[in-house]
């Protein structure tokens, strides 16, 4: 009979269910190697800074604490005056709601307010002591917030109600909010080390996952606005290629040499099990004084996958390209320097039926007929399902007209939109079958890190003659591809069914 361990402590962050898909608690394993990224002579530094500026659980600070302890143990021999000096001194965190202020001051001095009975530190005079909270309101212009674009028809709310105004970043100077006995007058607080896992996106009325209005970016420019030494954020990993509002960060990150290392995990979960976010996550590390490459490493499981030291943004690229082993693949494209497939690829709307009602998300449904008449057009409207297949007038099709007597191929928008016309049925069906090689298809997932995909998913895929049918065979000789290439396109790309291009 097994005996139990009455001595069992479990690490409760380990365990904290998450807010939301959004706001995710980060394990204190994940923080420990986001950790492990920094300079081992800062756990020995009595005077450097550190600042987690989206504090939820205080993980972060709890585990920094535990390495400074140990690092400064020969400087400062007696305990207490070391966590005296180390939560006093060192520590700083800006939570993003009362709720996690209070959990992040109960992890971290091991009571709920800092001058706390039960607090660790001795030397706090106030409740918040470095972990600050303060209420704060949006700032309404045109129905949106000026610092983070959320909604106010979503988020203007009464003082009972959270308003997500998060501190971090509906504040100039966040630096100012905090002060520190040994700062002459004057002085703004200098953080050595910036370190988190910020909200991701918010709800802006009208959608949810990668169409919601994200947010993240905007605590990493205001994190590089204090001039740390180092920063280091775990991010959702759209922003490699795609997500909305972010192509003027994107370019930022990836034009930025002093992001040392990027650590890519395609599958969430690999981070935060059980919690899926799509395109994966990533967490980097922006080092002020590194002037160079960057150091990719990709994670599948508990294993790193590959790891290369290269550009980020490669030539003749406008994003991140996360596949190590992609890169010479798509060298070998290039140099045939052909035509991008993405040419012939239409809007997500090519003939103009996609009309809203005014002031709402919801669509005006068109006006078509099951049965034939005189002068119809066949009429297949994916939007509406099984009623999407009938007959509309002519008159009603608001834009390209003259593509209506050809073929065309036509696809989700989760994979993307129309392609062609073409002015042959043959042709048609080549394209078809060029679509579904593994080729085409890896060279379209080094771009499409989300469920949906635009015309700009494309753009790596170079077009063909379509007079001649294409094979994933043909293919690889003509770009010469080795046998590892090869292998890495078919261990991640499956093989579809081309019989079905007949049809």
């Amino acid at each position: 009979m097994k005996t139990l361990q009455t001595n069992y402590n479990p690490d409760v962050l380990t365990c904290l269910a998450n807010l939301s898909n959004d706001e995710v608690f980060t394990p204190p394993s994940l923080v420990n190697n986001i950790l492990d990224l920094l300079p081992k002579e800062l756990w020995n530094n009595p005077d450097a800074k550190f600042l987690d500026p989206v504090s939820k659980s205080g993980v972060f600070l709890r585990e920094i604490a535990k390495r400074l302890m140990t690092g400064l143990e020969k400087k400062i021999p007696n305990k207490q005056k070391r966590i005296n000096h180390i939560f006093e001194n060192q520590l700083y965190g800006i939570a993003i709601t009362e709720l996690t202020a209070l959990l992040s001051r109960r992890s971290v001095y091991c009571s709920k307010t800092a001058n706390g009975k039960y607090a660790v530190c001795e030397t706090f005079d106030n409740e918040q002591g470095n972990i600050r909270y303060e209420r704060m309101q949006h700032s309404w212009e045109n129905g949106k917030c000026k610092q983070c674009g959320a909604s106010q028809e979503v988020y203007d709310r009464g003082d009972e109600a959270e308003s997500y105004a998060y501190n971090f970043i509906h504040t100039e100077n966040p630096a100012q909010l905090f002060t520190n006995k040994k700062l002459k007058k004057g002085q703004e607080m200098k953080f050595d080390v910036i370190v988190g896992n910020p909200p991701y996106q918010l709800n802006d009325g009208g959608g949810t996952g990668s169409s919601a209005i994200p947010i993240y970016h905007k605590f990493i420019q205001q994190a590089k606005k204090l001039n740390p030494n180092y920063l280091s954020m775990i991010i959702p990993a759209r922003w490699f290629t795609g997500g909305r509002g972010v192509d003027e960060f994107r370019a930022e990150m990836l034009n930025d040499k002093r992001i040392k290392e990027i650590h890519d995990f395609p599958n969430a979960s690999d981070c935060f099990p059980g919690v899926e976010i799509k395109g994966g996550v990533c967490y980097f590390l922006w080092d002020k004084a590194h002037n160079g490459k960057c150091k990719v490493h990709t994670h599948k499981g508990n294993e790193i996958a590959s790891v290369d030291e290269r550009n980020l943004l490669e030539k003749g690229a406008e994003t991140f390209i996360r596949y190590n082993e992609a890169i010479s693949i798509l060298r070998k494209v290039q140099k045939h320097n052909e035509p991008s497939f993405a040419d012939i690829i239409s809007a997500n709307d090519p003939f103009g039926f996609d009309v809203r009602v005014e002031g709402s998300y919801k669509r005006v449904k068109p006006k078509y007929k099951t049965e034939p008449f005189k002068d119809a057009v066949y009429f297949y409207y994916y939007g509406w399902q099984r009623e999407g297949i009938g007959y509309i007038d002519k008159q009603q099709i608001k834009k390209n007209l003259d593509w209506v007597k050809d073929h065309k191929v036509l696809i989700s928008k989760a994979y993307g939109a129309g392609i062609g016309p073409f002015p042959s049925k043959k042709k048609a069906q080549n394209v078809d079958r060029y679509i579904r090689t593994r080729f085409f298809r890896f060279l379209v997932l080094l771009i499409k890190n989300t469920q949906n995909a635009m015309k700009k998913v494309y753009s790596f895929v170079p077009m063909q003659d379509f007079t001649e049918e294409w094979t994933d065979e043909k293919l690889y000789k003509k770009y010469g591809l080795t046998k590892d290439e090869i292998a890495f396109i078919e261990s991640m790309i499956r093989p579809m069914d081309v019989s079905q291009a007949e049809e």
